[in-house]
């Protein structure tokens, strides 16, 4: 007979993932905070661990967990997980990013057209009680360049919908095969300077690594088309905030809209209240059809990965 799978549960770890988790995987352990010294003593002898964007599962989580075999994440981003430290001792990492592609992508493209629509501006000055309607011009998607930088899960759904949208779309990723992008009807841009170049509008779907950490720098950002508009519902440290800011002051970007921020909650305020800055506190994921779906696919893999219903759970 299979032993008993263990699973721990990061603080904020929504209570239907929980409860399925018990139900159809093993026993669980909820978190009350993300505090390190609590994961530790908790740990011991789990074989699951699920974290959301936080805590840090750092290399002494790791090292002092001897049963572990899964760090799991529902959502995208793996980068507040040690991976190295994972690889180094079996353990594997998953993640559910298929799950929330399209409430990402939705609202990427709600943001854009807050953007382009001046609705942040002119539904504050309503509830002023000021009449605007002639004061701001916007601008359509339709018969723009929408440059996708990252063409995975997210940036296929963005594509799909704003070419329903008649925008062109402008897609780079160097790890994307040809094949992908011709079979979803897709411009493929070779160099990153290219999309920038030719893009009225750019949205970032990259994961947080040692090749994207400061990616769009201030000689990046100069590089883009004077008048762009810039969405990141990605990860925050994709961007240097403190370029981005100046690049906003001299007018080269026509507006901005964050979803995430190099620390968060955010510090750098000045950014957030610039006038063509548009801003919501990581919310991409954050839909209950976007939840439901990963608590779907995770438990799905987490029983393809310990083979249940074979009675061979993996590490054993």
């Amino acid at each position: 007979m299979a032993e008993t799978i263990r699973i721990l549960c990061a603080h904020g770890v929504p209570e239907d993932m929980v409860k399925r988790l018990s139900e159809e995987i093993g026993p669980v352990e909820v978190l009350s905070s993300h505090d390190e010294e609590e994961i530790l003593r908790a740990i011991q002898d789990k074989d699951v661990f699920v974290v959301r964007s936080k805590p840090q599962v750092t290399a002494r989580i790791v090292e002092n967990a001897p049963r572990l075999k899964v760090v799991a994440r529902p959502g995208v981003g793996t980068d507040n997980i040690d991976r190295k430290a994972c690889e180094a001792r079996g353990i594997q990492v998953i993640n559910t990013p298929e799950a929330s592609a399209s409430s990402v992508a939705e609202l990427t493209v709600g943001l854009a057209i807050a953007l382009l629509r001046h609705l942040y501006l002119t539904c504050a000055f309503l509830k002023e009680g000021k009449w605007a309607k002639g004061q701001y011009t916007g601008k359509t998607v339709e018969g723009k360049t929408w440059g996708v930088v990252g063409f995975g899960s997210i940036g296929r759904r963005v594509a799909e919908i704003v070419k329903a949208m008649r925008a062109e779309v402008l897609a780079y990723d160097p790890y994307v095969p040809e094949e992908e992008f011709i079979r979803r009807g897709v411009k493929r841009a070779f160099r990153l300077e290219e999309l920038l170049e030719r893009s009225d509008i750019v949205s970032l779907h990259v994961v947080l690594n040692s090749e994207t950490a400061g990616l769009f720098s201030e000689e990046m950002l100069r590089k883009m088309k004077k008048g762009a508009y810039l969405i990141n519902t990605s990860r925050g440290k994709v961007i240097d905030q403190k370029a981005l800011l100046q690049v906003l002051r001299e007018g080269h970007l026509a507006g901005v809209a964050l979803d995430v921020y190099e620390t968060e909650p955010p510090q750098d305020l000045e950014l957030l209240t610039h006038e063509n800055v548009i801003c919501t506190p990581h919310i991409g994921g954050s839909t209950e059809e976007a939840f439901l779906n990963a608590t779907e696919v995770l438990v799905n893999k987490l029983k393809a990965l310990f083979r249940l219903g074979e009675g061979v759970p993996i590490g054993y």
